[in-house]
């Protein structure tokens, strides 16, 4: 059962409560938060401007930098045991060392970088966040301008 969230546009409509954990694997998979279906992205870490697929808004999104913090956090946590483990076991030399992780640490950050960054526009968007309140799911309505 996925779990749901509790989110203050949803006292509003009763009908709003979206699902957070489907949203974000939909999101790490680069696929729209929404449907499903779509893709997030455009290029390598630019996000399309609605789903091609639903027609949802993505363009609110306030991601920022905290992909590029969260990614390496991940790798660094992944790879120093792992560096750790090999140098005690194997002892390499150094030019070993900077063979294996130097091309490991690059390639890990280039792949998970815009699943990080998928997941957490999902995230905003299952938590109705920075215009994505106004989307058919969580209050269709807009406001007006005077």
């Amino acid at each position: 059962m996925p779990a749901i969230l509790d989110i203050p546009s949803a006292r509003k409509n009763p009908n709003a409560r979206r699902a957070w954990l489907p949203a974000v694997t939909r999101g790490f998979m680069n696929r729209c938060p929404a449907c499903g279906t779509g893709e997030l992205f455009h290029s390598y870490l630019e996000f399309n401007k609605k789903c091609p697929h639903c027609r949802e808004e993505l363009h609110h999104h306030r991601i920022h930098s905290i992909p590029c913090f969260i990614s390496f956090f991940l790798i660094g946590h992944l790879l120093i045991p792992l560096a750790l483990m090999v140098d005690m076991m194997f002892e390499p030399q150094l030019w070993v060392h900077f063979a294996l992780w130097v091309p490991l640490t690059s390639i890990l950050g280039l792949l998970l970088l815009p699943r990080v960054k998928g997941a957490m526009l999902s995230l905003q968007w299952a938590f109705c966040m920075h215009g994505f309140e106004y989307s058919a799911l969580c209050d269709p309505a807009k406001p007006r301008k005077n």
